[in-house]
């Protein structure tokens, strides 16, 4: 697995029993052929340690955390960062920035309140499938 260097990796951290989530990991990595971005479950140590040291809670995942060189996004950020990252036709996505964050996020944590809910969620850490497996970070 690969490691984690803050100085120049893109690190997205994602709740890794949700079916959402998961989903929208794998969605990611099919548009991110160069591999831009790594991973890790928030429920992984690493996960848990960089979750709480950006003052969230790892018990209670609310939010997708992307660590980045540029600094560290959270929520509609996040999702706008992940865009810009990308590039191409998914650049078109800072089209939202100009909304007051507020109202972004307003949407972003009505969905992340919903997740469960809506599309289910797993007991424990869904086992990575082998294009995710080689993008995950353990240290």
């Amino acid at each position: 697995m690969p490691a984690y260097d803050p100085s120049r990796d893109n690190l997205l951290l994602f709740d890794g029993v949700c079916h959402l989530c998961d989903s929208g990991v794998r969605f990611i990595i099919r548009r991110d052929q160069e591999g831009k971005i790594k991973y890790a479950p928030i429920q992984s140590e690493l996960g848990r340690e960089l979750y709480q040291r950006h003052g969230l809670d790892p018990e209670l995942p609310t939010t997708l955390l992307l660590l980045t060189p540029r600094g560290a996004f959270k929520a509609s950020d996040a999702s706008l960062e992940i865009a810009r990252i990308l590039g191409g036709w998914w650049k078109l996505a800072v089209v939202f920035k100009p909304l007051p964050r507020g109202l972004r996020d307003l949407m972003y944590y009505f969905i992340a309140r919903n997740r469960y809910r809506w599309f289910g969620k797993e007991d424990a850490c869904m086992m990575p499938t082998p294009e995710l497996k080689a993008r995950v970070v353990t240290g």
